[in-house]
């Protein structure tokens, strides 16, 4: 429910596939999209990701058309084996592919790897974080914590009680069940899981909740503008993903002054350390994880001041801070 074709020019350039959409490959097939775009006589063009045929099409035609073209994607090689002849097969693609853009955009050292894997020289790598926009989630913050104090007694929450949340989809790349399981073998009677959103595990995490009432609140997908008060219903954000390209629930998390346990699967791990309100565990380590969970839950000041931390390192993923990595990055290219 947050507005975004708002405040800029825009057009929506004809889809012609026989099966739109961003599923597969093939569901974008825009053939007028190259000319539209040099039709804007623009000094440099930005496409996000080239896993659509019509962003791969214009990558290579604009590129090749002396246009300047800044590639921007948060892909990265944690957990990935890099042996076999669908790792070979990928390097050649993307060898390829990637000799195309003037400039990448990386989002993180996770993703810069990536990136100098695939053959791409320093000169053409470029800082541009992701964001959000901090103020929504961090502006009004006492209004914001009494309510979701509120929300917490309406979930019969204990006031004593400590509170893990998780928000994302319940997939299986997220490990909703895992982390589930896990809480559920936890010794300690005080800790709840509170499980926001939805998905194709929806079904199992709303039968492991049933199980043990006392341990779980399960609520539905949450429109964006619940979110900064969804986020403080918990003292830990928790993201024990197996593959996560970067987590901006994290980021978001930590605006709403929420430290966040995360595993070594997730791309913004290699950028957020403790000292920026931010633990990590490795990722399928059950026993890591709550390790880390005891470690950080019952110490009320250090997960006070884990928040403190964690709000001033949400800072630095602010939309004007990537606005000025966008901007330097542009006044290299000349």
């Amino acid at each position: 429910d947050i507005p975004l074709a708002e405040g800029y020019d825009f057009e929506l350039v004809p889809n012609v596939a026989r099966d739109p959409g961003t599923h597969h490959f093939f569901g974008l097939r825009n053939p007028s999209l190259v000319d539209r775009i040099r039709a804007w006589r623009p000094d440099f063009v930005h496409l996000t990701g080239w896993a659509g045929y019509s962003h791969l099409q214009a990558m290579r035609r604009l590129s090749r058309g002396g246009l300047p073209v800044l590639f921007r994607g948060d892909s990265h090689l944690l957990g990935v084996r890099q042996e076999g002849w669908r790792w070979l097969l990928k390097r050649s693609l993307l060898d390829l592919v990637y000799s195309w853009p003037s400039a990448f955009l990386f989002v993180g050292a996770a993703n810069r790897r990536y990136f100098e894997t695939f053959g791409v020289e320093s000169g053409r790598l470029h800082f541009c974080p992701h964001s959000i926009d901090v103020g929504r989630f961090a502006d009004q913050a006492e209004q914001l914590e009494a309510i979701a104090q509120e929300c917490r007694l309406a979930l019969c929450i204990a006031v004593e009680a400590r509170v893990l949340l998780f928000a994302g989809k319940f997939e299986a790349a997220k490990q909703p069940v895992a982390l589930m399981r896990a809480v559920q073998k936890m010794a300690e009677p005080g800790v709840l899981l509170v499980m926001v959103g939805g998905g194709d595990l929806d079904g199992e995490v709303r039968a492991i909740a049933e199980e043990d009432p006392s341990r779980f609140r399960v609520l539905p997908y949450q429109n964006q503008s619940r979110m900064p008060i969804v986020y403080r219903l918990g003292d830990l954000f928790v993201l024990p993903s197996k593959s996560e390209t970067w987590g901006l629930a994290v980021n978001e998390a930590l605006a709403c002054g929420r430290p966040a346990l995360v595993s070594n699967r997730v791309g913004c791990a290699s950028d957020l350390a403790e000292e920026q309100g931010v633990r990590q565990f490795p990722w399928g380590n059950a026993s890591a994880m709550m390790r880390a969970v005891n470690e950080t839950l019952f110490d009320r000041e250090e997960i006070k001041a884990m928040g403190r931390r964690g709000l001033e390192s949400a800072r630095s993923f602010d939309i004007p801070c990537t606005e000025k990595w966008l901007m330097e990055s542009l006044s290299r290219l000349g």
